[in-house]
């Protein structure tokens, strides 16, 4: 015999109304309250149904992530990995599923609008996509709640890393070290996280009074080992080389790696590099790698709460930017020069 809300409520000496309100995450229950509860319907083995759930509250409890990931690299990048899993477990404790949208069901193409209604998802995160595409814009405009990552849309909320101090810590540190031709391989222009990128190194090479020459800021593409070494070739060959070079971001340093032993120069030592990420791996080789740390975790439990909080109190809820806060990790590939 399966138990039912009735029997939760009996075994916790509460009114069916007030165990309903803690299934259904209404927020005038005390956490104390809604901890008894949840503890004794798990001792219980008591199941909510998720289809009487969805008609009594007009909610799936499902979340969409639109996730597109150009270099293929999909959930194994460890930034978006890190992200996306604090995401999921986040929504999963508040009682929400997960649903990755894209083009296709099956074999029938759709809009992600399409894929959304199609789901009927409560809500959508977009981590990683064209942010300037009409599909998007027609998505971000459309009744569903939206919530993003590194990218501001009007009336949105958004979560997103300090950009703009975690490459003037790059410039700055490069610059306390003596450097003075500094190089940028930074990744697609498709995003606002490489503009803002582009534009704080520009600003902050003009604070220190250095000159940026024709060719020392390149695109190149994130998470690309071999464009990032075919690049820092083309850096490392040219008649003024630069002697600090900013990678993309952490994924690019094997790349960097490739080029500086192809040019018997050593890391750290002949030539500067610094990462953007704070992935563990970098950092567990010799030499470590100088970097920006971007706090992938919180980013995703943030954009879980504030996309759920849409859903949940659309008139209330609030919009706008939560910034992240990031750190520089002194490694080991920075040189002092005399």
């Amino acid at each position: 015999m399966s138990i039912t809300i009735k029997d939760v409520a009996k075994r916790c000496g509460m009114s069916i109304s007030t165990v309903s309100k803690v299934f259904n995450g209404y927020p005038d229950i005390s956490e104390e309250t809604r901890q008894q509860v949840m503890r004794l319907a798990r001792d219980m083995g008591y199941q909510p149904n998720a289809l009487a759930r969805a008609l009594k509250t007009n909610r799936s409890y499902n979340l969409g992530v639109l996730f597109v990931d150009d270099n293929t690299s999909g959930l194994m990048h460890p930034f978006f990995a890190a992200m996306l899993n604090a995401f999921k477990s986040e929504a999963e404790a508040k009682g929400y599923d997960i649903t990755f949208i894209n083009h296709k069901i099956g074999a029938s193409d759709m809009t992600f609008l399409e894929h959304c209604r199609y789901r009927n998802v409560d809500g959508v995160c977009l981590a990683c996509v064209d942010f300037y595409s009409a599909e998007v814009a027609e998505l971000v405009n459309s009744d569903i709640p939206t919530a993003t990552v590194d990218h501001v849309f009007n009336n949105r909320p958004c979560v997103a890393s300090d950009n703009v101090s975690g490459i003037r810590m790059l410039v700055n540190y490069a610059a306390s070290l003596g450097h003075r031709r500094i190089a940028y391989i930074h990744g697609q222009r498709n995003s606002s996280v490489t503009e803002t990128r582009i534009t704080g190194f520009y600003r902050e090479m003009q604070a220190h009074g250095l000159a940026v020459p024709e060719g020392y800021v390149v695109e190149g593409r994130y998470d690309d080992i071999m464009c990032t070494k075919r690049l820092m070739l083309a850096l490392l060959e040219r008649v003024d080389p630069p002697t600090c070079i900013l990678l993309p971001d952490d994924a690019s340093f094997f790349g960097a790696m490739e080029a500086a032993n192809e040019k018997g120069l050593r890391l750290g030592q002949d030539i500067s590099v610094a990462g953007y990420d704070g992935i563990r791996l970098t950092q567990s080789l010799h030499p470590k790698l100088t970097t920006v740390f971007q706090d992938s975790e919180s980013m995703g439990r943030q954009a879980a709460q504030r996309l759920i909080d849409r859903v949940e109190h659309p008139n209330t809820a609030p919009n706008g930017l939560v910034m992240v806060p990031v750190r520089l990790i002194e490694g080991e590939t920075m040189a002092k020069l005399a």
